[in-house]
């Protein structure tokens, strides 16, 4: 289900009464939600997510992590995802059809997921096939639309995340002589680079044109790259790396792997959410380090690591925005129209589209 076909299901204006709520007040109602319903309920939170939020969440992580452990959380019958919403599906793909998943403002998308649309998808895998045949396997990051994974684990792929890419596209490879990997471009030539294939054995598929950005011969071309971007990560430049080389000629840069690929080979490090964190847990007391990813969790690097020095790659980065829509008031407004036993922003994906979604990703849980 499209996020326009979940606004149009629900409504979701805030009611005037939450808006307007002293802070210290929202926090007790969170406190008293919790305590009535207690294992009754369960809320994960991403770590992009507001501290606001994340002093709430009964577990952090990134989103894959979230959705497995709302799978395991057998007793919760609510499950009140503080993410976005391709997190959410997931979340409700795992979970039984008992356990209800809820997204408090359904407002919270992610441009890198809403760049591929199925009927762009659809309509690109038709020319591309026209164009390669029966030689290509389709890969999404988890950052897609359930309706992505669905179509790719339809069509013998799977999913991917930040972690485990190199692995799947491995994989990929080892099943078929090219891939289609949606909807991150820099997230697919980066790994693709790491495992070299060329730079100039890439095409990038434009789904806006409908066409295929490639200037050699097609016979050359061994991964298709959605153009689709995260608009955080897309945010640090070269420009950011050579100001912090300038000025602390000591610092570490390390980014994520959704950055440009011009900005990933001039860092120190890169790699996924959980490994910037333990990089920065596990380093040494007085170390540097300037962060390419979101600034909420750069913010919560800093404040959790005083004993060492830590910035944005980026000083003029800001929040993930559409994931900073779910902040205390709309929580609020979800856990307690769940205590009065309404149904208020609801996930639901359809059976069939969960079908084939959980085939894309029990392949790559398989593997990795």
């Amino acid at each position: 289900m499209s996020i326009f076909q979940m606004l149009e299901k629900k409504t979701n204006v805030l009611p005037e009464k939450y808006r307007n709520m002293p802070t210290e007040e929202l926090e007790g109602r969170v406190r008293a939600v919790k305590a009535a319903l207690g294992s009754k309920l369960f809320i994960p939170g991403h770590h992009y997510q507001k501290d606001e939020i994340i002093q709430f969440a009964d577990a952090t992580g990134d989103s894959l992590q979230l959705a497995q452990l709302s799978e395991k959380n057998k007793e919760a019958e609510h499950i009140v995802f503080c993410g976005v919403h391709f997190m959410a599906e997931t979340a409700d793909i795992l979970t039984t059809k008992e356990q209800k998943v809820y997204l408090p403002d359904m407002r919270a998308g992610c441009s890198m997921a809403d760049m591929a649309d199925i009927y762009q998808t659809e309509r690109a895998w038709k020319k591309l096939t026209d164009k390669f045949g029966d030689t290509i396997l389709p890969l999404t990051y988890v950052n897609s639309t359930a309706a992505i994974k669905s179509f790719v684990g339809e069509n013998g792929g799977a999913t991917v995340t930040s972690s485990n890419a190199e692995e799947m596209v491995r994989w990929a490879f080892e099943q078929k002589e090219r891939i289609l990997f949606l909807p991150d471009q820099h997230l697919g030539r980066n790994t693709a680079h790491n495992l070299g294939v060329g730079l100039d054995e890439m095409a990038v598929w434009n789904p806006i044109t409908d066409e295929l950005e490639f200037d050699g011969p097609a016979e050359k071309v061994k991964v298709l790259l959605w153009k689709g971007h995260c608009s955080v990560h897309e945010n640090f430049t070269v420009k950011n790396i050579e100001d912090v080389r300038s000025k602390w000629p000591e610092m570490k840069i390390l980014v994520h792997p959704e950055c440009s690929r011009e900005v990933v080979a001039l860092s120190d490090m890169n790699g996924s959410t959980s490994y910037i964190i333990k990089v920065i847990e596990n380093a040494e007391p007085r170390s540097a380090w300037a962060i390419g990813t979101e600034m909420n969790l750069v913010n919560r690097l800093v404040q959790n690591h005083p004993d060492k020095h830590i910035i944005s790659l980026n000083p003029h980065m800001c929040p993930c925005l559409t994931m900073n829509r779910i902040d205390l008031p709309h929580l609020v407004w979800c856990l307690e129209t769940i205590a009065e036993g309404e149904e208020h922003n609801v996930i639901e994906v359809d059976d069939k589209t969960a079908k084939f979604a959980n085939l894309a990703l029990g392949r790559m849980l398989e593997l990795s």
